[in-house]
Parts: C-alpha cells; structure tokens; sequence
C-alpha cells in the first residue's frame, strides 16, 4: 500500500498506557508528569494545489520526501496539554478550529488547551480552507482527520516521563532578508513606487548596503524522556523561515522534516521500540532567511541543529513534576484596507495586460486591493501562552520578526521562552512599526501582510501578558 494510503503513526511510549479523559485527575498541585508523542503522514495526493496567496505554484507534481503532523501531549496529573506541529505551509484558524474539535472529541483535551503550527515550508499547500476542487476538498478532509489522529495517539501513548529544556546559538544559518539598497537602486514595487527603502534579498541582487534588522540565532529545545530516561520526544524551535530552492511543483517538509528526521536517527536509531518523535516549529522568522537553499542544504542544516539539539537534550536537567499551565485569548485589530487611490490603481492595473516595465506581482497585488476592500475592517486573533515549569512558550498567528521574538524573549515573566510563529492561524506577516515605515514586501498590502500598523505593539503586549498570568498561575501552583 503507498505511504499516502495509510496513516503511518510512529510511537514515543508503551502501547496501552491508562488514558485520562481531559486530564483533570486532581485539585492539588502536579502530579508525576506523564507525556506521549506521535506522527501521523499528512502527504497530499499528486494534483493538490500549492498555490498561496502571492506564490502561484500550481498542483503538486511530485514527492521529494513526505509531510507529517507530529505531536507531543503533555499532562501534569491536573492538567493536559496537546502541541501539534504540521509540515504545510499555512493554516486557516477556522481550519485548526475544526481540527482542535476533531481532537477534544476523541481525546477529551480542551480545545483551549491545544497549540497548532504550521511549519511554513513553501513546498506543502496551504489549507487556507473553502477548497474548491475535488481533490483539494480530499486533502482538507485528510489533512483535518490525520493531525487529529495524531493527537489522539499521543495521548494513547502517555507513559511516565521526564522533561527538560535548554538552548543552544546557531548563528550560521540564518540572516535578515531584508536589506538597505544603494542609493538610486531601489526597483519599482508592484504599485509602481520607488519609496520602499529596503528590499527583499536586497544582498542577493547585488545592491543591498546593510540589513535593516536582526535574526535570532538561539535554537530552544524541549527534550521528553520516558521515566526509564530513555528518549521519547524533542520539541525544537528555530527562526529561519524555510531553506527552499525546491524542485518545481515538488513537496518536501524543508528542514523542518529533515531535523525530525536526523534527531530521531540520532536518538532513537534503528530500534523502532525506541522511536522518537523530532518536531521543529517555526521561531519568529517573518523577515529572516536561510544562509543558502537546496536540499543539500537543508539536510546540512538538519544535521548540525539536530547535533546541536542532541547536545541540549543530554546536558539538560529532566525532572518528573513540573506543573503545566496554559492560557489563551483574543485580540481585535484592525484590517488595512486600501484607499480610494489604490482601488483606482487597482482596477486600472487589473484591465491592462502585465506588458515589460512591470512588477511581475502587479496584478497580484492589484486583486489583492480588490479583495481586502470586501474584507471585514477588523479581525480577531487567538493568542497562547503555555507554561511549562518555567519555560514559556508562546504562540502568534503571524509571520513574527526576529526584533519582535528577541522583546518576547527579553520581557518574558517566563525564564527562558520563545515563540511558535503560524500558530492557530495565519493573518500574514507581523512587522512591527519601524518597519512598516521602511516598506517592502512583507508591509505591501495584501491577505498576506492586512493587519493594522500598530498589531505588532498590541499582540506583543497580549502576549506577554498572557506570559505573566502563567507565571504567576505557576508561582502559585494553581490552573
């Protein structure tokens, strides 16, 4: 039977370990941790659409290597947690909505209670949600029901467990792709302007003068061991925003898969008994890029972040009972939608044929401004804060900036932390206000960059207020 055929589940504990329905077992503080981690194949059929909101790929044609959700649930005796990370590109938050209540349904976790990320490989679709083909409606369907199934596996394998957590400084793969040009140099952008001061891959053409900001080279690991010490899981998060340079129409997990890969090789071996679930989530790598692309590359990247993460994970101090504790809200912001001028630009651009001189993304961002003038004028977000001991973990459904995780680092209550980016949803990318002053491609208006100037300031605030309820939750030994 062909891999796509089946659900292909890899186990991090015993079969037929007690399940706990909800994870409420006691009002006092945490017990014994117990932790269970699965994989499920998420690979779509030959023909799904790749397509996003700017890159239009067309259907998949090939397979370079599969795509899976991987998930490690986590439960303190009182209190129950679920992490998914999936190997596509984006998720609609009314697609991990629909998700979180497949999973509740069989698990009894709290949707609330759940944290779902999208990878972000540009080599995988993107379940934006309302597919409009039959084969896209397929994949939704699968893709739904699998990262549900791997959920509910995890919790079947919950077995006593320990856990610990560290970093390590990666710097050598990862550079801010956004550049200060030359003087003069500035192309035109899809409006037609030259008023953007830096550029994508400004470095890469050959007029880039500096970044404009910074990267974030720590690489945070979570390391779960079952009680024996054995290895279970890893949970790792890193700020490159793929590596890339795939085949055309060709899937592939990117480096993502690769470090999942290469940790569990290193960790777990052959022994399929051992099997140990890799997970890697995308850090805030909204403006930043990988040093080089290929698949080489990612698999020379996987090898030294999955070393690196290997040494955390050994040097680290595990312990049985750490309490567990999440939080989760909603913030309302407010949609840039386009002016009256823009619309006139808009129409025009849309009722000209794209003739030499043009942005080859002219009429992309011209039917951009035609449908965020239809958009609702605010959206909501769902953030997260997740506790565990003292490590915080937040989650942002936005391509973040590096400069935006680096505060979240810094002002966190919770010592150490770090941020899951595309996570419970997609609402484009997160500059912050400095940056939309300098313009580029991550500010130009369009479903991939809507939200309002000032949501970076607001949703850092939320988030790290949410940080601070979680410390304090902690502190207290209380949920």
């Amino acid at each position: 039977m062909h891999r796509r055929e089946f659900l292909a589940m890899v186990t991090a504990a015993g079969f037929g370990a007690m399940r706990l329905e909800g994870g409420a077992a006691s009002n006092g503080g945490p017990g014994r941790l117990r932790a269970g981690a699965a994989v499920s194949d998420i690979t779509p059929a030959l023909g799904v659409s790749l397509d996003g909101v700017i890159m239009q790929i067309g259907p998949a044609e090939k397979i370079h290597d599969p795509l899976c959700a991987r998930c490690l649930v986590l439960d303190d005796g009182r209190s129950r947690v679920a992490i998914a990370v999936v190997d596509v590109t984006m998720v609609k938050a009314e697609v991990f909505d629909r998700v979180k209540l497949l999973a509740h349904e069989r698990t009894g976790i709290p949707t609330e209670h759940m944290l779902m990320a999208a990878t972000h490989t540009h080599a995988a679709p993107r379940m934006m949600g309302n597919p409009t083909v039959d084969i896209d409606r397929e994949y939704y369907e699968l893709f739904c029901r699998r990262i549900a199934d791997a959920v509910e596996a995890a919790v079947e394998n919950l077995a006593p467990a320990v856990i610990g957590w560290g970093s390590a400084h990666v710097p050598q793969f990862t550079e801010n792709r956004r550049w200060f040009v030359k003087p003069g140099a500035m192309p035109a952008n899809p409006f037609g302007q030259t008023t953007d001061q830096v550029l994508m891959y400004g470095n890469r053409q050959g007029i880039g003068v500096k970044p404009s900001g910074p990267v974030d080279p720590e690489l945070s690991v979570v390391s779960v061991r079952h009680a024996d010490g054995r290895p279970m899981a890893v949970l790792a998060n890193y700020s490159v925003h793929y590596v890339g340079g795939y085949g055309e129409r060709t899937v592939s997990s990117d480096y993502f898969g690769c470090f999942a890969q290469r940790v569990a090789a290193l960790l777990g071996g052959e022994n399929l008994e051992a099997a140990v679930v890799g997970i890697m989530s995308n850090g805030t790598s909204g403006d930043t890029a990988a040093v080089g692309g290929g698949y080489a590359k990612m698999a020379t990247m996987a090898e030294v972040l999955a070393a690196e993460a290997v040494k955390v994970c050994r040097q680290a101090a595990h312990r049985d009972i750490v309490p567990l504790v999440m939080r989760q809200s909603e913030i309302q912001l407010a949609v840039r939608r386009p002016t009256d001028a823009r619309l006139e630009w808009a129409r025009a651009a849309m009722s000209k044929p794209l003739t030499k001189g043009y942005h080859r993304w002219r009429s992309i961002y011209a039917r951009e401004a035609l449908l965020l003038s239809q958009s609702p004028p605010t959206v909501r977000l769902q953030l997260q804060a997740l506790g565990i001991g003292e490590l915080g973990i937040a989650a942002v459904p936005c391509e973040v900036f590096a400069a935006t995780g680096l505060a979240i680092k810094n002002e966190s209550s919770m010592k150490p932390a770090f941020t899951m980016a595309l996570a419970n949803g997609q609402q484009g990318y997160l500059p912050t206000p400095e940056a939309h002053a300098l313009g580029g491609y991550e500010t130009w208006p369009a479903r991939s960059s809507c939200l309002e100037i000032e949501a970076e300031p607001k949703i850092r605030a939320k988030v790290l207020e949410l940080l601070q309820e979680v410390a304090d939750a902690t502190g207290e030994g209380r949920l």
